[in-house]
């Protein structure tokens, strides 16, 4: 494996050195490139080899789960240009990571990029797939009619007398049927099919053959090429019992395979949305004796001053200059409410300005905490490895060329290749149709392992949207928190303002007060707001000549308004749900209170118990406190539940979970990209973010959560029909192997188990799995 260890529980790629994980060399460097047409382990083997016999190559490790490949190298000897363009070949088209990504946004600091599942579409593969099945049906059709009209009635007539037969009884040789020119015709046909339409097979075989490690490419590519000669030999030698037939049909009905299992695997691709990710590509530097410019995030230096306008996301991670702000850091963190900060305090890259503008500091190492959970995640997709299913071919020899031919023909399991392909592309199909997107054909054999799913809460089992729960104050004075929270931009006033506006909608028909661009109210009800001022906790004001004020407890208690008893219980029974209780006074005195929180998805409770009811243990992770994770703590369904766990420490946390056995994560934010990546599955919900479903294998579409359990059943009944699959691939070497070894090979016979074992796995193949 190049300069690297792995450990193939998922703990990540494991060095020869004794460096620190995620560093290189200090005259190295690391990239990671895509590989489209890896599928095996085999193609990991091979690629690695392929990077590592390259002058500065220090390691390779490549993983055909994720079609990634990391390398490190040493620059100025070798570039990421020449290791692209010396792994693109053989069936492989490999290209930087970062190209995956496009920009959506002129204002590519605010923005962001989206998802681009590839630049070079596999689409493409698929349509040349579809060119090479194509020939194949073409030319097999025209070497098939006079198999069909001469050579199957003659080989018949060798078994049964039946007199409509008679006309092809006796012992009749190749040249008395159109002599070597049919013969040369028969081959020219065969050989286009085995050459352009099994192309890919060769190809595969080929790999297999360089890196020691068979596979169903190899067996079916030995079944062809034997046929092939065999029927060369045969044919030479006089005799009509040739197996041109078996050369044209095994290599398209295996292409055929292949070029379905592709459009499922397109199709699911498809199905996803583009979704907004958040690294960011440029940045504004203000300079103090100077323009304003916008330069690439990689030319910011340390103490660089970058301005983030408000709306936009931070290009690097920095300290805040001056004034206050609030942000979004949950892309990062993972917590549900946004932070206020001032002057001094710490700004991750990534994380989005609400409410005023920033002007950061750029802190040492210039650079997003985004960018670094990206290469995270790369660094835990280039370890993941599939598991290698090998192929071991049954030999047999004679001294004689064709009886040596003929045991290949017989005795290799080609149907193995046929299995497989179509096993995976109906179940994706199957997958497709209950709204479960799955990319990777070894998803549904690390489903059916899996012994613990690990939810992450905000986002996951929560809707990750913050709106009142409860409020239970005057209206007049709900009426006039909304007017003071329509002045600042946060999730919690949002929620507040929202309450308001349905709760005037419902007493007045409809008429609610709403507020411009710029925060200026609007609307037929509208009260003076004739004073304003904001808290880091809260807001106050005189709204319509009354003193008010709105914010934490804590803002009551800093400003010595009153707060009841009641009012105070009220507000630590709902801190013990995990939510935020928002007091609303006025004229000094507390009037009530609004409870603020991210509710819990629906269906989430029958979720859990479903995987529960199917023997899976379910753990609860989450950055927040210990009080928001009560409400699931109590649920008979959840194990174990880790609060307070940021991001490094989710991955953790599904490392040492992975000691006990197989780890499944389920998440949608980009905080939860690299704990998807480390475990040994990922599930995404559709709604988030690109890396997350980057990072994960499989992703549910319509955020429905009980899809985790009809997932694992799926993989169950996918398990249960490849296992029929192997058995009915296997039902043409039963038929043949003893028709050789009794001297009766007849083509006909041979064809008959061909028709029998494929049949058979297609029949398999169609049937609908159990709901």
């Amino acid at each position: 494996m190049g300069a690297f260890a792995v450990d193939r529980r998922g703990d990540g790629p494991a060095r020869s050195d004794t460096r620190a994980d995620g560093d290189v060399e200090s005259n190295s460097e690391r990239t990671f490139l895509r590989v489209d047409g890896m599928h095996s382990a085999t193609c990991e083997a091979f690629l690695e080899g392929v990077a590592t016999t390259r002058d500065g190559v220090l390691g390779a490790e490549a993983s055909y789960v994720t079609e990634t490949i990391r390398v490190e190298y040493v620059p100025g000897t070798v570039t990421e240009s020449d290791l692209a363009d010396a792994l693109t070949g053989a069936g492989y088209t490999a290209y930087p990571r970062e190209e995956e990504l496009v920009e959506t946004d002129p204002r590519r600091s605010a923005a962001g990029a989206q998802r681009n599942p590839s630049p070079h579409d596999e689409r493409g593969l698929g349509d040349m797939l579809g060119y090479r099945y194509a020939a194949g049906v073409l030319f097999g059709t025209f070497l098939l009619l006079p198999y069909v009209a001469l050579l199957y009635p003659t080989h018949l007539a060798a078994l049964v007398d039946w007199p409509i037969l008679d006309i092809y009884s006796g012992t009749v040789s190749f040249d008395q049927r159109g002599g070597y020119g049919a013969l040369r015709l028969f081959a020219l046909v065969s050989g286009i099919v085995l050459v352009f339409t099994g192309l890919p097979l060769l190809r595969g075989a080929y790999v297999s053959l360089k890196t020691r490690r068979p596979d169903t490419n190899l067996l079916v590519a030995t079944t062809v090429v034997a046929a092939y000669l065999y029927s060369i030999a045969a044919g030479l030698s006089g005799r009509t019992d040739v197996l041109f037939d078996l050369t044209v049909v095994v290599a398209a009905a295996v292409v055929a395979a292949v070029f379905y299992e592709s459009l499922s695997k397109q199709r699911a691709m498809d199905r996803l949305t583009e979704l907004t990710v958040a690294q960011v590509d440029e940045a504004t530097v203000v300079h103090p004796e100077g323009p304003t410019r916008t330069v690439p995030v990689e030319e910011v230096e340390a103490g660089d001053r970058v301005l983030v306008r408000e709306g936009e996301r931070a290009p690097v991670d920095g300290v805040l200059g001056e004034g206050t702000c609030t942000v979004d850091e949950s892309v990062v963190t993972g917590e549900s409410l946004p932070a206020f900060k001032t002057a001094g305090d710490e700004v991750v890259g990534g994380s989005v300005v609400l409410d005023g503008a920033a002007l950061l500091e750029a802190s040492d190492g210039a650079g997003s905490s985004v960018d670094r959970l990206v290469t995270a995640v790369w660094e835990l997709q280039s370890a993941t490895h599939g598991v290698q299913r090998r192929a071991y071919v049954l030999v047999g020899a004679t001294a004689a060329l064709l009886a040596f031919l003929a045991t290949f023909v017989v005795a290799c399991p080609w149907a193995l290749g046929l299995a497989g392909p179509l096993s995976v592309a109906t179940s994706i199909e199957e997958a497709l149709r209950r709204g479960i997107v799955v990319f990777d054909e070894t998803v549904f054999e690390r489903l059916r392992a899996v012994d613990v799913v690990v939810f992450d809460k905000t986002g996951t089992l929560t809707t990750g949207e913050m709106h009142v729960v409860e409020a239970d104050l005057p209206e007049a004075a709900l009426g006039a928190a909304a007017r003071l929270e329509r002045r600042v931009s946060h999730p919690v006033a949002d929620a507040i303002v929202s309450a308001a506006d349905a709760d005037t909608a419902s007493t007045d028909g409809g008429v609610t007060d709403e507020r411009d661009d710029d925060g200026a109210e609007t609307g037929s009800d509208d009260a003076a707001v004739e004073s304003f001022e904001s808290y880091p906790d809260g807001v106050g004001g005189v709204v319509d000549g009354s003193e008010v004020l709105v914010g934490h407890p804590d803002r009551f208690d800093a400003e010595g308004w009153t707060v009841s008893a009641d009012l105070a219980e009220r507000v630590e029974r709902a801190r013990g749900f995990g939510r935020l209780p928002i007091l609303v006074g006025r004229e000094g005195r507390a009037e009530g209170v609004v409870v603020v929180g991210d509710e819990p998805r629906e269906g989430w409770d029958e979720a859990v118990a479903g995987l529960a009811e199917r023997g899976i243990e379910v753990v609860v992770l989450t950055g927040d406190d210990e009080a928001a994770t009560d409400y699931f703590r109590d649920h008979p369904g959840v194990t174990h539940v880790f609060a307070g766990v940021p991001p490094a420490g989710k991955t953790e946390t599904i490392r040492r979970l992975q000691r006990e056995g197989a780890v499944t994560m389920v998440g949608d934010g980009t905080n939860d990209a690299p704990a998807l990546a480390a475990a040994d599955l990922g599930i995404s919900l559709g709604s988030g973010t690109a890396i997350a479903s980057d990072a994960a294998d499989l992703v549910v579409v319509e955020d429905d959560l009980a899809a985790v359990a009809r997932a694992v059943d799926l993989a169950r009944a996918a398990g249960r029909r490849l296992a029929w699959n192997t058995r009915f691939a296997l039902v043409y070497n039963g038929v043949a192997l003893p028709l050789a070894l009794a001297g009766l090979l007849n083509p006909l016979l041979v064809m008959g188990a061909v028709a029998a074992s494929g049949g058979l796995i297609g029949a398999n193949s169609a049937r609908d799995l159990p709901e």
